[in-house]
């Protein structure tokens, strides 16, 4: 009797097993299910494209076309060129980013652990926050320079606000128990904010790093169009004042590359961390 209950149990941990191991497996074919689909639509976007621009559907002086551009890009990165332009405004990017996104964090933090400050920035943040940053870029440039550091700051600015705001939201909603529970144990600020406030809000700051990454590209575009001569912006800006949209076009199709890898790479970074 006692075999045949041992063996009943055996087989239904067996059975719990295959449905867990049908179910990760259900999730893998989910993924490659939608990484096929993105591979799919994209390619089928560029053939439809391609197919209009031979045959006149659109009008190619105004949208290029697929095979124009792959030709630009070709002739571009045989003089050496691209690498250039895609190096200066990928470095100014990656500043930018870093800059707006400490600042922010640390901004963040300060805000937390001084309650009245936080009342007394409030109104000011929200100030700051529905001004144009990209309309204000000409001031912000000539404050910092006409140059990387104008651009940097510019991509910062436009960035830190927001992360500013979703980090100190995402501090301040922290389920009071766990901090009450750590106080009982006579834990001071700075422990409850290291292993409470920070760790709670993790995937809240992998989320601000992935949307930065988008912001920080805005704003060295925006800072390029005004003081650079160099970079991916400046080459948008030169072909649409010399009117080949050859050019503008392999501007915005090699800004879309570059900004897709970082945040590609910013959510594998995420899994990992929040698994971690």
């Amino acid at each position: 009797m006692w075999l045949k209950k041992s063996k009943n149990k055996d087989k239904g941990l067996t059975n719990i097993t295959k449905e867990h191991e049908e179910y990760l497996k259900s999730i893998e074919r989910e993924k490659k299910f939608i990484i096929i689909a993105q591979i799919f639509i994209f390619f089928a976007f560029i053939m439809l494209w391609e197919w209009a621009a031979v045959n006149n559907h659109i009008d190619r002086f105004l949208t290029s076309s697929p095979g124009a551009i792959f030709e630009l890009i070709v002739k571009f990165v045989e003089d050496g060129s691209l690498f250039k332009h895609l190096y200066i405004s990928t470095i100014e990017t990656i500043a930018g980013f870093f800059a707006g996104t400490i600042v922010g964090l640390l901004a963040a933090i300060l805000l937390w652990w001084f309650k009245r400050l936080a009342r007394i920035a409030d109104p000011y943040i929200v100030i700051l926050n529905s001004l144009p940053k990209t309309a204000l870029a000409p001031i912000i440039i000539l404050w910092a320079g006409m140059g990387f550091s104008g651009i940097v700051v510019t991509a910062a600015s436009i960035s830190v606000v927001v992360t500013t705001m979703t980090l100190y939201t995402g501090f301040i909603n922290v389920e009071n128990d766990k901090i009450v529970l750590l106080k009982t144990f006579g834990a001071n600020k700075f422990q409850i904010l290291s292993k409470v406030i920070i760790p709670a809000n993790i995937p809240g700051i992998m989320s601000v790093i992935k949307v930065n990454i988008g912001l920080s590209w805005i704003g060295v575009i925006v800072g390029e169009f005004l003081v650079s001569k160099a970079g991916i912006g400046y080459l948008i800006l030169y072909g649409s004042q010399t009117f080949k949209l050859d050019l503008v076009m392999m501007g915005v199709f090699v800004l879309g590359l570059v900004a897709a890898v970082m945040y590609f790479f910013a959510s594998w970074l995420e899994k990992k961390v929040v698994k971690y």
